[in-house]
C-alpha cells in the first residue's frame, strides 16, 4: 500500500547491522501492479538516470541471477528495446548503466554503450572498468575518447573497497577529465549471493572519505546511499560534490524499515532514476509515487530532470 507524504516524514532509519543478511535474504516475489502507457503530460522534463543497457548475453546472466536471489524481472527486453520502451513512454532522456563484473571485459562493453549513445542523442552512457585491473586508467582513457560521459561502478558485483589504492586512479582520472563517477556503494540492497559483504566494504563514513580527498570529484551514491540513508542525508548538505538517485527507494517495493523523506533533502542533489528494466513492478512505479508526494513544482522539476541534467553535462534534454 503506498505511503502518504505524512509517512514518509513520521518513519525512522533502523538500519541494518554488519553480519545481517540484508534486503535480499529470500527471493522476492513480483508486484503486478499495473502500468501506464505515459507519463503525465503535465510532469517537466524526465530524465531517468539510472538505467542499465547490457548486451544480450550480459542480460540473460543478469535476469538468471536475479530470477535466483532477487525477484522476477518483468522487462525482459533487449537494449535497444529499452531505448523504445523508455523514450516512447514520455522519458526525455536516458543516463545508461553497466558494470564490468571481471577483469577484462570493459573494453568491449564500453564499446558496446558507445554504439549504443551514437543511435540516439537521448542517451548519456557510463563507461566502466573493473577496479584493480591491468590498464584500468587506459580503459577509461579510451572510453571517454569513445563519448562516454562518467563511469560505473558497483561494489556489491565487483567487490572492491572504495578507499583502497587501486580507486585512486579512477578518482583522479574522472576529476581530471571533469566526468562524473556513479558508484553503487550503499550496504543495500544485500544478497547472501554476492561474493562479498557489502557490509563489511561500503559505509558513509568511506564515502566521506572520498569526498574529502577529491573535493572536485563529482560522486553519484545509487538507491539513496540504503541504508544508511541519514547518514547520505546529512552528507549531501555537507558536501558539494555529492548527489544521490532514488532508484528503487521510492518504490514501496524493498523490504525497508524506513523510506527516504524528500522533503528533508537537499533537493538540488537528488535525482530521479529507475533501475529500468531490473524491475519486479511497473516502470512507472516511482514516478506515480513521486507525483502522489505533492512537492512544489520547483522541487519536482529538479529531481525528474533538472539536477541529472547538471550532473551528467546533458547538452539534449529530450
Amino acid at each position: 500500500m503506498d505511503k502518504s507524504k505524512s509517512d514518509y516524514s513520521s518513519e525512522k532509519n533502523t538500519s541494518r547491522s554488519a553480519g545481517q543478511s540484508g534486503m535480499l535474504e529470500r527471493q522476492l516475489r513480483p508486484a503486478n501492479d499495473p502500468e501506464g502507457d505515459h507519463v503525465p503530460d503535465s510532469l517537466p522534463g524526465i530524465v531517468d538516470a539510472h538505467v542499465h543497457l547490457f548486451p544480450d548475453h550480459l542480460f540473460s546472466s543478469v535476469r538468471k541471477w536475479f530470477d535466483q536471489h532477487g525477484w522476477p524481472i518483468r522487462y525482459q527486453l533487449t537494449s535497444e528495446e529499452i531505448i523504445r520502451f523508455l523514450l516512447s513512454r514520455g522519458i526525455n532522456h536516458i543516463v545508461a548503466l553497466h558494470y564490468a563484473h571481471k577483469p577484462g571485459v570493459a573494453r568491449k562493453l564500453n564499446a558496446y554503450m558507445a554504439e549504443l549513445c551514437n543511435s540516439d542523442r537521448r542517451i548519456t552512457g557510463m563507461a566502466t572498468v573493473f577496479p584493480g585491473e591491468e590498464d584500468a586508467g587506459l580503459i577509461l582513457e579510451d572510453a571517454f575518447q569513445m563519448g562516454l560521459s562518467g563511469v560505473k561502478l558497483h561494489c556489491h558485483v565487483q567487490c572492491f573497497d572504495m578507499n583502497a589504492d587501486p580507486m585512486r586512479e579512477i578518482y583522479e582520472i574522472c576529476t581530471r577529465h571533469g566526468k562524473p563517477l556513479i558508484m553503487h556503494v550503499g550496504r543495500e540492497p544485500k544478497s547472501p549471493a554476492y561474493p562479498c559483504d557489502p557490509y563489511k566494504l561500503c559505509s558513509a563514513a568511506k564515502a566521506e572519505r572520498v569526498l574529502k580527498s577529491y573535493p572536485d570529484l563529482k560522486l553519484c551514491v545509487p538507491h539513496m546511499g540504503a541504508d544508511e540513508f541519514d547518514a547520505y542525508r546529512r552528507l549531501i548538505e555537507k558536501y558539494d560534490n555529492l548527489w544521490l538517485d532514488t532508484t528503487m527507494t521510492l518504490a514501496d517495493y524493498l523490504p525497508m524499515d524506513y523510506f527516504p523523506d524528500l522533503t528533508q533533502m537537499r533537493v538540488e542533489r537528488v535525482m530521479f532514476g529507475t533501475d529500468f528494466p531490473n524491475l519486479p513492478y511497473a516502470w512507472d512505479r516511482e514516478i506515480k509515487r513521486l507525483v502522489g508526494l505533492n512537492l512544489p513544482e520547483s522541487v519536482q522539476a529538479k529531481i525528474l530532470g533538472e539536477n541529472a541534467f547538471e550532473f551528467y553535462a546533458i547538452n539534449n534534454y529530450g
